[in-house]
């Protein structure tokens, strides 16, 4: 490889440091209250978290992608093996104080293994989508990506972590769609889950069917795979009140809140009511730095994790949120435009894969501040406290500028 195509990615590297501290800020403001908690130290720790995850990223970068598609498979089994022992070493925090989805050894929690978990899954897709010919045309030719998603998905499920278990069914989809896999095969692979979720309203249900319907006579798939959509759909339908009854007590009560959060005000509607008041009252500019009253009288939960971005709104108002935004949009095209530029299909598949990732993570924890999505337990890229996530986000980005060091898109083409 020539002197050239080693050059860092400065421009990517640019924007995640700047989400980075950005970040670092909002956590710093987020323990700023009346009463002081321990949260008011959590930026310190937040800081170092960053400081390993530029060393961390460095390290990355200085792998060449071929080591990372050979290394894909041992990691891969490394996480599995991490996540089965999670039920007997794992303990909850936070809003998922019942779940076991942090690592805890010696009643220390070291950190969750889920994050590491949506890198490696992204290497293993990318390596067995790349071993692939052409892409699948159907249904059952999708069943080993589908099979290197679906056991860490089960296991991450399991812990629950409903939030984690989204985000690997966002890259499992992103991935197959960049990999030229056709929009209706897909629409036909999710179909089951969105009757799963449609079913709680006869109306929408029949509706979702009618289209599906459509989709089908005008896809034309093979007739097996008609009738096993059809079929499974029906089942879905069916089980759905099943499904409902096994959920934990506070996943029902989170998504009924999205559907009505002034059913429980005081309880179960408590979390998304403050964010929405507090985003609402920054208005244009904010209430200032540290200076949001909803923050410091302690009305507004998780402030400095999931719900950091209603921080964000309450304190630097709409230009604070619109500067937040641009950043991660400015970082996803980038990820686009590194994986358009790549040399090859595993590398393009992984940048596709990292920016899909983020993607989910941004629109979900953006969502649930508005209840535009249901509160789901997930953070925000570089803002939410958290060392593993803020780790893993770092070795993503290392990935990243190996990836474009490479390609065609590296360093010296600097616009996005």
């Amino acid at each position: 490889m020539d002197r050239k195509a080693a050059i860092p990615d400065y421009p990517t590297v640019l924007l995640a440091l700047l989400l980075s501290l950005y970040g670092i800020l909002m956590v710093y403001s987020a323990g700023q209250t009346d009463a002081q908690t321990v949260v008011s130290k959590l930026w310190r720790y937040q800081s170092v978290w960053l400081c390993l995850g530029l060393i961390g990223a460095f390290l990355v970068s200085r792998a060449s992608v071929r080591l990372l598609e050979w290394i894909a498979w041992p990691a891969y089994l490394v996480t599995l093996g991490i996540l089965v022992l999670l039920p007997f070493f794992g303990s909850g925090a936070g809003t998922a104080a019942s779940s076991s989805a942090w690592l805890t050894i010696g009643g220390h929690r070291i950190g969750q293994p889920s994050e590491l978990a949506k890198i490696t899954v992204v290497l293993m897709l990318a390596r067995t989508l790349a071993l692939m010919r052409e892409a699948p045309k159907t249904l059952i030719d999708l069943w080993r990506p589908a099979v290197v998603v679906a056991i860490p998905w089960v296991f991450v499920l399991l812990q629950p972590d409903l939030g984690s278990s989204i985000v690997f069914i966002g890259i499992f989809f992103a991935m197959l769609y960049w990999f030229g896999v056709p929009w209706q095969l897909l629409v036909l692979l999710a179909s089951p889950g969105v009757s799963l979720i449609l079913a709680y309203s006869k109306g929408m249900w029949t509706a979702w069917f009618l289209v599906l319907i459509v989709l089908i006579w005008s896809y034309k798939p093979y007739l097996w795979e008609g009738v096993f959509t059809v079929c499974a759909n029906v089942t879905m339908g069916i089980l759905a009140p099943l499904a409902w009854d096994h959920l934990k007590y506070y996943q029902q009560q989170r998504l009924l809140t999205f559907l009505d959060p002034s059913r429980d005000p005081r309880a179960s509607g408590y979390h998304v009511i403050q964010s929405q008041v507090a985003i609402g009252s920054g208005g244009w500019f904010g209430k200032g730095f540290t200076m949001g009253t909803q923050k410091r009288l302690a009305f507004l939960p998780e402030q400095h994790t999931d719900f950091i971005f209603a921080v964000v709104g309450e304190e630097l108002g709409f230009l604070g949120v619109t500067l937040a935004l641009s950043l991660f949009l400015i970082l996803f095209l980038r990820c686009v435009r590194i994986s358009s530029r790549a040399n090859d299909t595993f590398s393009s598949l992984v940048a596709f894969g990292l920016a899909a990732s983020w993607g989910v993570h941004v629109a979900e924890n953006v969502g649930m501040t508005l209840n535009l999505m249901p509160i789901a337990g997930i953070p925000l890229p570089f803002f939410s406290y958290g060392g593993s996530f803020m780790l893993a986000s770092w070795l993503a980005i290392g990935i990243l500028v190996r990836i474009s060091g490479e390609g065609r898109g590296r360093a010296d083409g600097l616009a996005i």
